[in-house]
């Protein structure tokens, strides 16, 4: 399987003299296409940061990232915004839909600003991922499990190599929980997705492909 994104060496520090705090130290690490990868960790251990990171949100201190072949730590900021908007989907633990457009103008919205028309690819995603009778309420009127669905389509609208998932199922219930975890598992296989999901959660990390542990900054693989 392609390397869909790599990093290297990843160090991220935040202030400096004696209030300068190390949260990453070192990372290695790389996902493949249809790899889905669970991240755990305590609150505070860097699982965010490395998010941001991985997702060109943030630039580190020292290291490299690589998406596909493409060199992405140096790229200038328009640049990286560039390739986030076309490699890279989000996925947020507050769903973070446009609360006064419908499920269907969600996805009107990102035409709009990728200037395509694509509506019937949105509607079959929608299909594909069973909340296309959804497709004319606004969030405030779906469950969390509908709204978390309706971002993971959104997120997968654009096509990107890499979806980064961060606590996506941290508002949720149990059961939907494990519905939305099980959808991202099948999208990155069926798909051919490489899709990094951070979680506190452990139960939540039964349907990956890897799973590793952050801890004080270090990233460590599971046995």
């Amino acid at each position: 399987m392609a390397t869909v994104l790599s990093m290297e060496g990843i160090i991220k520090r935040f202030g400096s003299g004696h209030t300068e705090v190390t949260a990453l130290k070192g990372i290695d690490f790389n996902v493949a296409a249809g790899e889905f990868i669970s991240i755990i960790g305590p609150s505070g251990s860097g699982k965010s940061t490395f998010l941001t990171i991985a997702g060109g949100l943030q630039t580190p201190t020292e290291g490299t990232i690589t998406i596909g072949t493409r060199p992405f730590t140096h790229l200038t900021g328009k640049e990286r915004a560039k390739a986030r908007f076309d490699e890279i989907g989000f996925i947020l633990q507050s769903a973070n839909l446009v609360p006064f457009l419908t499920v269907q103008e969600q996805f009107t919205l990102v035409d709009k600003l990728n200037k395509r028309h694509e509506q019937a690819k949105a509607e079959e995603l929608l299909q594909s991922l069973d909340i296309f009778d959804l497709k004319d309420k606004f969030p405030k009127e779906l469950s969390g499990g509908e709204r978390q669905r309706v971002a993971i389509a959104r997120a997968l609208f654009n096509d990107p190599a890499i979806i980064l998932a961060d606590e996506p199922t941290a508002s949720l219930d149990s059961d939907h929980a494990f519905e939305v975890v099980q959808l991202l598992a099948k999208e990155a296989h069926d798909k051919q997705k490489a899709i990094i999901m951070v979680t506190h959660d452990p139960r939540m990390t039964q349907w990956s492909d890897r799973t590793y542990r952050m801890k004080d900054g270090l990233l460590q693989e599971e046995a």
